[in-house]
């Protein structure tokens, strides 16, 4: 009976989370246009931290509660995911017409690598001192600077779009307010039943955290990448995920990295660390090609539970 309250609390937590990092999402971004910050430096800030928030405050969490192998199972885990299951399924709805304009080649395609590399030369002893995480964050500055050089600013949010909330609105304070403590909370309460839940079905925290906790905290970019591959937007569906992956290595990995040292445990080193390296490699061959078939797709969906099968032992 106490697995169930526990298997509930999980649940629930990620939904609290999701569901307050949407609202943060929404009123950062809001008040952002309203106090007169630019479009561009709205979408990539906010819009781009906004969509690893669940990550990033579920591993600071874990951290605090003394779970040092959740960031880095966390970050690996959600960039697995939305690269297999999220772009499987995104491609798979395109039905071959997930195309990957020349922007994201030129400018998120790279930085994805050296983000990735970077990562992997920091893990793979597994452990990640404070002096690799601010490495990390380092990653991140350079990432931001690199892209306010190069990136098309009409891009992100469009002027339009800054003037529809010229005021400041006293419900996107709210929406603020009430996300953050739906953050704090759902992530409190998640790391709680991770904990719980590794002791009593004898898996380990870090598998849990790669599997549950990284496909609950990438719902949404499934949704995002999935409603825009069925309307043809394939430079959301493709780019959402690229930078999100950017976001989640440096940031995940990074922020909770400068509380202290950080390890990866015997299955996020020896399984999840190795796939996250190959899987990247793949995807970055689909963004050269500047095409993902629906072959493609129906391959990584594949690979996927090929992955969650070998870390639960079944293979």
């Amino acid at each position: 009976m106490e697995i169930l309250i526990w298997a509930f609390i999980f649940i629930v937590s990620v939904a609290i989370l999701v569901k307050g990092a949407d609202w943060v999402l929404d009123g950062a971004k809001n008040i952002g246009l309203s106090l007169g910050m630019p479009p561009f430096v709205v979408g990539v800030l906010i819009v781009g931290f906004g969509t690893s928030a669940p990550e990033l405050v579920s591993s600071v969490a874990g951290v605090l509660k003394g779970a040092i192998e959740i960031p880095a199972a966390n970050a690996i885990g959600s960039n697995i995911t939305n690269i297999l299951l999220v772009l499987g399924i995104a491609a798979l709805l395109a039905r071959g017409k997930l195309a990957v304009t020349k922007n994201i080649v030129d400018l998120e395609l790279p930085i994805l690598a050296f983000a990735t590399l970077l990562f992997f030369g920091v893990a793979y002893d597994g452990v990640i001192t404070t002096i690799e995480s601010l490495f990390l964050l380092v990653g991140a500055i350079i990432y931001l600077a690199y892209t306010f050089i190069h990136k098309d600013k009409s891009e992100i949010i469009s002027e339009d779009e800054s003037k529809s909330r010229p005021r400041l609105s006293a419900k996107d304070i709210l929406l603020l307010v009430i996300g953050m403590v739906f953050l704090v909370f759902g992530a409190k309460y998640l790391i709680d039943a991770v904990i719980a839940l590794s002791g009593m079905i004898g898996i380990s925290v870090g598998i849990i955290t790669i599997l549950a906790v990284a496909i609950g905290t990438s719902l949404p970019e499934l949704l995002v990448s999935a409603k825009a591959a069925m309307q043809g937007n394939a430079e959301v569906a493709v780019g959402n995920i690229f930078g999100s992956n950017i976001f989640n290595i440096f940031l995940v990995v990074g922020v909770p990295g400068m509380l202290g040292t950080l390890v990866l445990d015997a299955p996020t080193l020896a399984i999840g660390l190795p796939v996250l390296l190959a899987v990247t490699f793949f995807f970055i061959i689909s963004g050269l090609s500047q095409r993902i078939h629906t072959w493609e797709g129906a391959f990584y969906l594949l690979a996927y539970t090929l992955f969650t099968f070998k870390l639960l032992g079944i293979v």
